[in-house]
């Protein structure tokens, strides 16, 4: 049996698109890429998305290969944003956007298996940024989050949406804003590109 995390936590990365929710985001793991620049020009972004897709892929046939013999779907692509000046990021200034993107793994993936898979990697394909890639745990608590359909230059009033509902839940935007792509968007229609928005709260 291929498990699938996705589908296990629906409520965490399939949310309706109707209403805003409030969710409780548990710790788990994530790898992990820092950068800065516009996502749709900086050779920096694509390179971090070959190195976390191409270590997400080599753990996962780690583990179907190993003793547990466990096959898994790999997790989508995660991206949290944020700006130093926050009203550029408001603006749309992409060149000085910061992210972190990153794929949530199983708890079944450790450190070792980490290291052994990105050795193993490195001897192959070798992605530039392969040596950036990190691995930790991370938490976000209480969010607000909807799911947003069409494409990523239309999410201003999807997000807004989030915002207005952690300020009439009585509580204030806390930590990055993040999104999770759960579409291919190199062949499907932008018009039904799906994106979690989320937003913790407090």
């Amino acid at each position: 049996m291929k498990l699938d995390f996705k589908r296990e936590m629906k409520h965490l990365y399939g949310p309706g698109a109707k209403e805003v929710v409030q969710v409780d985001v548990p710790s788990m793991n994530f790898l992990m890429v820092d950068g800065i620049g516009d996502p749709g020009t900086a050779q920096t972004y694509g390179e971090a998305i070959e190195a976390l897709y191409g270590l997400a892929y080599a753990l996962k046939f780690a583990v179907k290969k190993g003793s547990s013999a466990i096959d898994y779907g790999v997790m989508p692509l995660e991206g949290l944003w944020w700006a130093d000046d926050m009203s550029a990021f408001a603006e749309g200034d992409r060149s000085a956007w910061k992210w972190t993107m990153m794929i949530m793994q199983p708890e079944f993936v450790t450190w070792e298996l980490v290291d052994e898979a990105a050795e193993k990697l490195a001897g192959k394909k070798n992605p530039v940024a392969l040596p950036l890639v990190r691995f930790e745990s991370f938490c976000e608590g209480a969010a607000a989050q909807i799911m947003h359909i069409g494409p990523f230059s239309e999410e201003g009033p999807t997000i807004q949406r989030v915002h207005e509902f952690i300020d009439d839940s009585g509580c204030e935007r806390f930590g990055k804003h993040h999104e999770i792509y759960l579409s291919d968007i190199r062949r499907a229609d932008p018009a039904k590109w799906k994106t979690v928005i989320r937003q913790p709260m407090r």
